[in-house]
């Protein structure tokens, strides 16, 4: 039986909100950045109540509390076993990896992705001094949908690149949808090992998993995983806290924490504010069913977008989503770039997509990007919009 209500429409505009005051056109639908429209669990509303009414909001310590629930969620959800002396926390997952990159390389040295990738994975290594090497998935057809595999060869090409030092991986992948399973993740490894690099895992969306997929954390799927890797984290994506900023590292080996630790006070991200380990601890011990069903509403809407798709709009091919919230859409079919599709739609269909380049220039040309993760009568209104914009 279901608790909460994720079709309650939610009025946006107007609260500052980057999703939805971003632009001047008050008609607009926003699909684009990963933000959800939805009320948070009411714990975290009732907790930062009880704070705000405190009335006093001055420098924040974090409590054992905040580790605590961290730890639980982890070995209730995902079966993984995590120490209290290997948790760092920081103001946000962006914030996070740009600092291990910052502890784990030189400058000049590279950082490898699997392409393509979340556009800020490329600002976190290039800000750091070291260069981009991207390895392009490949595209798989399983089920008639299109879904992106790792081309291996060109994986263990680029790890054994002399310069490489770490690889960048997104788990679950943003934007291509991909859950990567327990041998996925140990081939990546050990073909990393293989050469020297180390694994900054980013998983900020590990807790949006649809239906008959299973995430699992690179660091528990084996001891030589767990020592080979770093692990950036947060609940803000699954719980709609983004705004709150704080974000979780998780490294067992104390010479790189101590490296990492010395790079996050050299960025300036050591603090939190007083709200947000607080919302991360209410996340974390009352969100299970919460995200249950959240789960199961994003896997309805993505089962609505892709009947529409079939039926109104044949030229958009809607890549398998196993995980996120954020649809990956190849366009090529319509004769447009990614630029001049997204212009079209946001300046006469008024829906906002992200532009597929963003997250690589070469591997995410002829792709759009669409955030889902909406009331089911908005994202019908957005697509009702695209299909008369592009006169399907």
């Amino acid at each position: 039986m279901s608790i909460y209500n994720f079709d309650k429409p939610i009025i946006r505009r107007g609260t500052n909100c980057v999703k939805w005051d971003e632009t001047d056109m008050e008609d607009v639908i926003p699909l684009w950045v990963a933000d959800m429209d939805f009320e948070v669990l009411p714990e975290i509303t009732e907790v930062l109540k009880k704070r705000v009414e405190h009335g006093v909001f001055g420098y924040a310590i974090v409590g054992e509390s905040y580790y605590d629930s961290t730890i639980h969620w982890f070995r209730r959800r995902h079966n993984w076993e995590i120490q209290r002396k290997w948790i760092q926390y920081t103001t946000g997952v962006v914030p996070a990896v740009s600092a291990v990159i910052k502890a784990l390389t030189m400058p000049g040295e590279r950082v490898l992705v699997t392409s393509p990738i979340y556009n800020c994975f490329f600002s976190c290594i290039r800000n750091n001094g070291c260069e981009v090497l991207e390895s392009p998935l490949q595209t798989s057809i399983i089920d008639h949908q299109p879904t992106y595999v790792v081309d291996w060869e060109d994986f263990e090409r680029k790890c054994a690149d002399k310069k490489t030092t770490v690889f960048l991986l997104c788990n679950p992948h943003n934007p291509g949808g991909r859950v990567w399973t327990k041998e996925e993740l140990q081939r990546m490894n050990d073909i990393c090992m293989a050469h020297g690099v180390t694994v900054v895992s980013d998983e900020i969306h590990c807790e949006l998993i649809m239906p008959g997929y299973e995430f699992v954390p690179f660091a528990s799927v084996s001891e030589a995983c767990a020592q080979n890797c770093v692990v950036c984290g947060s609940p803000s994506k699954s719980f709609n806290t983004a705004g709150l900023q704080m974000a979780h590292i998780i490294c067992q080996n104390e010479r790189w924490r101590r490296r990492i630790d010395r790079a996050i006070n050299i960025n300036e991200i050591c603090d939190v504010n007083p709200f947000a380990p607080l919302a991360a601890e209410a996340a974390y011990n009352y969100g299970d069913q919460w995200i249950d069903e959240l789960n199961e509403y994003i896997y309805r809407n993505y089962q609505a977008l892709c009947t529409f798709c079939a039926e109104r709009l044949p030229a958009l091919k809607v890549y398998q989503l196993e995980g996120t919230y954020l649809a990956w859409i190849d366009i090529t079919a319509t004769g447009m770039t990614s630029q001049q599709l997204s212009q079209h739609l946001l300046q006469n269909g008024h829906v906002w997509v992200n532009n597929g380049p963003m997250y690589g220039k070469e591997t995410g040309e002829g792709f759009i990007r669409i955030n889902i993760a909406t009331q089911r009568d908005r994202l019908m209104e957005g697509l009702n919009r695209i299909a008369k914009t592009l006169q399907c």
